[in-house]
């Protein structure tokens, strides 16, 4: 009877924890949609490009907020690609890479994006993600230090969170606290530094040359995220690093197979063999994850081929992008960053931004409202990303219903 009665006390006790734990999610849920930064998900119904389906809307979408940025998540060349590994080498191989997770595939497209970006060795993870989370905890020690520029993306922080290194944290893209923090950090044994090539939110691009020489001038060594940038920038689509004449200085390199190479899922890092070599023996995400899906790698793989034989898609994006930017900023809108085809319409406000979407959408434009946590507190907007595949009358019809809804909301006059 003792051991019945305990059992129930026990019962409730944890009954009310769990009422307890949902009243307390269920205000933190009511806090984020009073707040207006409450993120929906508008559901797709036909295959990514620069038209699409969307649930709810009966008529053909635009979309402009893929990071679809060379128009090959639907090329027929790369689905093919594809099908034809899904075929031949099955759904998965329901393994990690050391045990029988390994296939021809996959060494193939390791020593491609190797050849792409022109360096040493390549590794390939689940995500871009994945490789930020299993890098620096096995490069950087206790006796190590990592310098960041504040605004690196969350995927980075996380990473360098898992490390044992001494952390600086320099304002972002100012190279004069960035050599402070170098000067401060002089007695480490390794320094490294570490920056997004393109940070995704503003669109605007780390000064490489500075920092390559800083790091030179005090003996560390250099890192970037190029997610938002292989494929397109550069004479050859190679990156940041090749746009800004770095390649050579620039010692490790992390970027996406799930953006401009096909947009499906993966991310690698490739940088000197023997780094390469550790982090197969040491990188948690990619010893503890399966391998990349055969279907996965075969569609990025014939992406990176189409952009190993010609440059003419990603050269096709500067003139796109520079019609966007100029017809919003003659309209009056403000659009942060330079010449990048991540174009941020600065709207400040959270509600405005997602009440501005919405409307957008209902004028045939599907974009998104960035706020608070991924953007800074008062810096809401509108992320307008360009691809390769939108034609100048898309391009021009974005415009006009941007202005259509700026007018309406007394954002523009």
């Amino acid at each position: 009877m003792f051991r019945r009665c305990l059992n129930i006390i026990n019962s409730n006790r944890t009954c009310g924890s769990i009422a307890q734990a949902r009243l307390l999610l269920e205000k933190e849920l009511d806090t984020i949609r009073a707040a207006g930064t409450w993120k929906g998900e508008r559901v797709i119904t036909s295959k990514q490009g620069p038209h699409i389906n969307v649930d709810g809307s009966r008529d053909d979408i635009l979309n402009f907020c893929a990071n679809n940025y060379l128009g090959l998540s639907s090329h027929p060349e790369v689905i093919q690609a594809g099908i034809e590994a899904l075929q031949k080498y099955g759904a998965g191989l329901s393994s990690v890479r050391f045990i029988c997770g390994t296939q021809d595939l996959h060494k193939n497209l390791e020593k491609k994006l190797s050849q792409f970006h022109e360096r040493e060795d390549c590794i390939l993870y689940a995500s871009c993600f994945d490789a930020n989370a299993g890098l620096f905890e096995v490069l950087l020690g206790p006796d190590d230090a990592v310098l960041s520029d504040e605004l690196n993306h969350a995927s980075i922080i996380d990473g360098i969170r898992l490390c044992r290194a001494k952390r600086f944290r320099y304002k972002h893209m100012d190279l004069n606290d960035l050599e402070e923090k170098l000067r401060e950090s002089q007695s480490s044994r390794l320094r490294l530094v570490v920056t997004d090539g393109v940070f995704s939110m503003d669109g605007d691009v780390a000064p490489l040359v500075g920092i390559c020489d800083l790091a030179e001038q005090y003996g560390a060594l250099v890192f970037i995220d190029e997610c938002h940038a292989t494929g397109f920038l550069g004479p050859r689509g190679r990156g940041t690093d090749e746009l800004l004449g770095v390649m050579d200085k620039v010692h490790i390199v992390n970027s996406t197979l799930g953006k401009a190479l096909g947009g499906a899922a993966g991310g690698y890092t490739v940088g000197p063999k023997p780094l390469i070599d550790l982090l197969r023996q040491r990188s948690r995400p990619y010893l503890f994850s399966n391998s990349l899906p055969p279907s996965v790698a075969g569609s990025a793989t014939r992406a990176l081929e189409l952009l190993l034989a010609s440059n003419e898609i990603a050269q096709s994006m500067a003139a796109k992008t520079m019609r966007f930017r100029n017809g919003m900023s003659q309209a009056g809108f403000t659009i942060a960053g330079t010449a990048h085809p991540i174009c941020p319409v600065m709207l400040g406000d959270a509600r405005l931004a997602s009440i501005m979407a919405d409307d957008m959408l209902k004028l045939g434009v599907y974009v998104i409202g960035f706020s608070y946590p991924v953007v800074p507190k008062g810096e809401a907007r509108i992320r307008v990303q360009i691809s390769a595949a939108h034609t100048d009358s898309d391009i021009d019809h974005t415009v006009d219903a941007f202005i259509q809804t700026g007018r309406k909301h007394g954002v523009i006059s």
